[in-house]
């Protein structure tokens, strides 16, 4: 399945100039204060990946998070050159990768570093541009990008290797119930037929063995490109019969097609579970996630009751 980005034509939610200014003047602020205290510095270019930094590195580490905005599209972000300047006091910075977030790859091009450690996510689990971009969404990329964290913190800081160690140890333990649930609703789930406004939660989905219908769709709303009248014929179908179970919405980025189907899909009794492309505040990435499992299970359920 191709999932070609042109995050450059997308036309969602507006977004504040002024955001790239706060963002700059946050992450100039931090780095200064990790630089004046002699503290490893961690910018992550999304609030997840931020958040796991966090749990690895303890207090040895100063970590920011460039995107951490769920009401905000991360599309639509434009960096500033004092966001550069900051990238550029990071010892370790970790991104995405495969053109979700290619104002990263332009940061550190305008800030070069060799001793500076890049952690790119999708390139540690094979990701190619085309493949679907929402790799956190996927238990295997999380893991191998908490590993490679814990061993560039170890090289970078190695008077505290055994303590990354101790924590991504920590980490990969918290896992285990998100693993356990996944593999049981996968029982339950497995062959399920639902669809969505965008593939955000593709990862997920393929793992609980859940088949997404209206793929051509979910990649016209993801890419901005307008969606055949076949295909928005047979998603509307697809919600007025029943043939699907739920829909999931990427409520993050609005679309005037993905609207329609939302609103759709409410007349028709179907379910809507949303799933959004930034960590909520207050919630680590282990209950967010824990949070979109419950929703899914809980939506599936509810609809299994009212058929009967």
């Amino acid at each position: 399945m191709l999932y070609q980005n042109v995050f450059a034509k997308l036309h969602r939610k507006a977004v504040p100039v002024l955001l790239s200014v706060a963002v700059a003047g946050l992450l100039f602020s931090a780095t200064q204060k990790a630089r004046a205290a002699n503290t490893i510095s961690v910018i992550a270019a999304e609030n997840f990946y931020g958040d796991i930094a966090a749990q690895i590195a303890g207090n040895d580490v100063h970590v920011t998070s460039i995107l951490n905005n769920p009401d905000q599209d991360p599309h639509l972000f434009e960096a500033s050159a004092s966001v550069a300047r900051a990238i550029s006091a990071a010892q370790v910075v970790v991104y995405s990768g495969i053109d979700y977030d290619p104002w990263m790859e332009k940061l550190l091009k305008a800030a070069r570093n060799p001793q500076r450690k890049i952690i790119v996510v999708a390139d540690l689990i094979g990701k190619k541009p085309g493949d679907n971009p929402h790799v956190w969404y996927d238990l295997t990329a999380i893991k191998a990008f908490a590993k490679r964290l814990s061993d560039d913190l170890a090289t970078v800081d190695p008077a505290h290797a055994a303590d990354y160690r101790s924590r991504l140890a920590r980490f990969q333990q918290s896992l285990l119930p998100i693993a356990a649930k996944i593999k049981q609703l996968r029982t339950r789930l497995a062959g399920t037929s639902v669809t969505a406004t965008e593939p955000v939660f593709g990862y997920m989905l393929d793992a609980l063995g859940m088949v997404s219908r209206n793929q051509k769709l979910q990649l016209a709303v993801m890419n901005n490109t307008e969606p055949s009248a076949s295909d928005v014929a047979g998603f509307e179908s697809d919600l007025k019969q029943h043939r699907v179970r739920l829909l999931i919405y990427n409520s993050q980025a609005s679309d005037p097609v993905a609207e329609r189907m939302l609103r759709l899909a409410k007349e028709s009794h179907v379910p809507v579970v949303g799933a959004t492309e930034t960590e909520p505040p207050a919630k680590s990435y282990q209950a967010w996630v824990t949070g979109e499992l419950d929703a899914i299970e809980h939506a599936v359920a509810h609809e299994q009751a009212q058929s009967q």
